[in-house]
């Protein structure tokens, strides 16, 4: 009920299809109609180049089956939306990997500071037989199933001062997001960690309550990070993941053929959307160097980082967890 409700209050244009938005629900001319939910705003790599292109190619399959697709947290905040496809209210979600760590542990190891070396280990890994463990672990926990992954940039931290070395971080209150991985990701790269809501770090940069954080290039941006900060140093500390997951009430609902469509829809997404992501990243990264808009620090000891967090998080997690964490250094 409470989901139902934020939509007729968010969604009122919708409203006369709102029967067909969640659940698997049929569409007005008896197709069946999937609701695709992501908290990213409409020109956002995330919407454009992935949950738009997978409705047009879900649309072209011509399978009996829609996807309407619903950004900019449009059927809940990220925190809710998961749940909702849990219950099958939203059948398609686009969530983080350590948002979804919250409802099972061990997933949320894809955003462990250098779990991988790039967008190519982390597809290698989600591709390998070594995944098919956790993909089905998670299905069994959530009873909601992992389609894909999709990139979501390289995070790096700002702050005004280069950070080139684990050394440098010493003294700085460093705003990370408030969930257990990537705590434990500050502690594993030596940060101080502050958790201050994602809506309010610009404030927190501004007056000096924070001295700096870490996001991929594309939210430094957007959010104008860029103003009260003075140097990005890329330390691609972390492959942001991003998981694309379908209730599994709404896939027992597809037939044979509309799930292999749905799935071939998701996967073909994945390359667009990575190519969406790096242009984006290379058109704002060639903004600042002409503008001079923030110093970008390119001489960082990335190994010194990465030897830091690998060994911080081969003594620090365990059962399950650890295991994962090994399983992505042997797909290296």
């Amino acid at each position: 009920m409470r989901t139902t409700l934020r939509w007729a209050a968010v969604l009122p244009v919708a409203a006369l299809t709102l029967a067909g938005c969640g659940g698997g629900g049929e569409s007005a001319d008896d197709g069946l109609t999937l609701s695709f939910a992501n908290s990213y705003s409409q020109d956002h790599p995330h919407t454009r180049c992935g949950i738009d292109v997978v409705a047009e190619k879900v649309e072209k399959a011509d399978v009996g089956m829609t996807v309407d697709t619903f950004p900019d947290s449009q059927l809940g905040d990220n925190t809710e939306t998961f749940a909702s496809v849990m219950s099958g209210d939203i059948d398609m979600d686009v969530q983080g990997s350590a948002a979804l760590g919250s409802t099972y542990e061990p997933i949320g190891v894809f955003d462990a500071a250098y779990a991988f070396d790039d967008a190519d280990h982390l597809f290698d890994f989600f591709d390998s037989d070594a995944s098919e463990t956790i993909k089905k672990d998670f299905e069994k926990a959530t009873g909601a199933k992992i389609l894909d992954v999709w990139y979501f940039g390289d995070r790096h931290f700002t702050a005004n001062k280069p950070i080139r070395k684990p050394a440098d971080l010493d003294g700085l209150r460093m705003r990370f997001p408030d969930s257990p991985i990537y705590l434990e990701n500050a502690k594993a790269l030596g940060a101080e960690a502050t958790t201050v809501a994602f809506e309010e770090v610009y404030l927190a940069l501004q007056q000096g309550t924070a001295d700096g954080q870490e996001n991929p290039i594309p939210t430094i941006h957007s959010d104008s990070f860029d103003e009260v900060q003075s140097h990005i140093s890329l330390t691609s500390h972390q492959i942001g993941s991003q998981m694309i997951v379908v209730s599994g009430k709404t896939w027992q609902k597809l037939s044979a053929e509309q799930q292999e469509a749905l799935q071939k829809a998701v996967s073909e997404t994945r390359a667009r959307n990575r190519e969406c992501i790096e242009k984006a990243e290379a058109e704002i990264v060639k903004e600042w160097k002409a503008n001079g808009t923030i110093e970008i620090v390119d001489d960082v000891d990335v190994e010194a980082f990465r030897s830091k967090a690998r060994d911080y998080f081969q003594k620090n997690l365990d059962g399950d967890s650890l295991e994962l964490y090994q399983a992505f250094q042997e797909a290296r």
